[in-house]
């Protein structure tokens, strides 16, 4: 546990993590669960789907978790579970985005981290309906904080997707378009200018506009926007400042990417973040501390 909360009265905050679950391929719940327990966080998962590996690999199986959702949700309300907030991440469909838009709407005094897990590079995910994307807008107007890569910011915004080379000023506007919406804090990611560097904007109602630059790697992994939304939401968690969020997981996702390189079948496997769980944890705690 980080070395500030080891005093024994130290209430652990607690979380839902919503999001699918790989059996294999380091991404979704495989990533939030253990980046949330190492800054101290106490996480309450909530399948959203089972997946024997991610789907990015030629075989994979998925059992949609729909039906059990309402049962699941009955019994955390039976036993009265004293939530922070959530951090919803990949959702497999419309009924699915409703179960938890009334999940939200009954606990107000919750923090809400979504991150509209349903598009990148230009191309929507396969599971996402014109329908599922109508109504991840719609949760996202419950959210203090969302996480859109580009393409999900065009789908939220029912614009045309016109790649990742957005100037300052282009990007600001987008994060202003994406605040109209209704959330409090837009982290938008994923911009590319062609210096080698890939930047993430952040903007809120009261926090100005503001960019981190990170060294942008010639490859992609599965899992990267994953593990970048559960640092920023165990760093948000704790009480941390969100442009510093946004700075720390920018800094160790590129550090967890180059240890991904050096792993058999990385360009499959996922995100190799594990060497750097006690790193995470401590740097949130510093950060925590710091804020206080």
């Amino acid at each position: 546990m980080p070395l500030s909360m080891q005093q024994e009265n130290f209430l652990i905050p607690r979380v839902a993590a919503i999001h699918d679950l790989c059996g294999y391929g380091n991404c979704s719940l495989g990533v939030a669960i253990p980046v949330l327990s190492a800054a101290g966080i106490e996480v309450c998962a909530i399948p959203t789907s089972i997946l024997a590996a991610h789907t990015a690999f030629p075989y994979y199986s998925f059992t949609d978790m729909t039906p059990h959702l309402e049962e699941y949700l009955e019994v955390w309300d039976k036993i009265d579970i004293d939530l922070a907030g959530a951090y919803s991440g990949f959702l497999g469909s419309a009924e699915q985005i409703d179960i938890f838009a009334r999940l939200f709407d009954r606990h107000p005094e919750w923090k809400l981290v979504v991150d509209p897990c349903m598009a990148d590079h230009g191309e929507r995910y396969k599971t996402y309906t014109d329908e599922m994307c109508a109504k991840m807008s719609e949760l996202c107007q419950r959210a203090d904080v969302i996480l859109p890569n580009l393409t999900e910011a065009t789908i939220l915004l029912d614009e045309p997707y016109q790649g990742q080379n957005y100037s300052e000023a282009e990007a600001e506007a987008m994060v202003d378009r994406l605040l109209d919406i209704g959330s409090k804090t837009v982290i938008l990611k994923g911009i590319e200018r062609g210096d080698g560097k890939i930047v993430n904007a952040i903007k809120g109602l009261n926090q100005p506009y503001h960019e981190c630059a990170h060294d942008l790697l010639p490859y992609k992994l599965h899992g990267t926007g994953d593990l970048f939304a559960s640092i920023v939401s165990a760093a948000y968690f704790r009480g941390v400042a969100l442009s510093v969020a946004a700075q720390l997981a920018g800094e160790l996702l590129v550090r967890a990417m180059s240890i991904s390189a050096h792993q058999p079948g990385y360009e499959l496997r996922g995100v190799s973040y594990e060497p750097l769980l006690t790193e995470i944890g401590s740097r949130i705690d510093q950060a925590a501390s710091a804020a206080r």
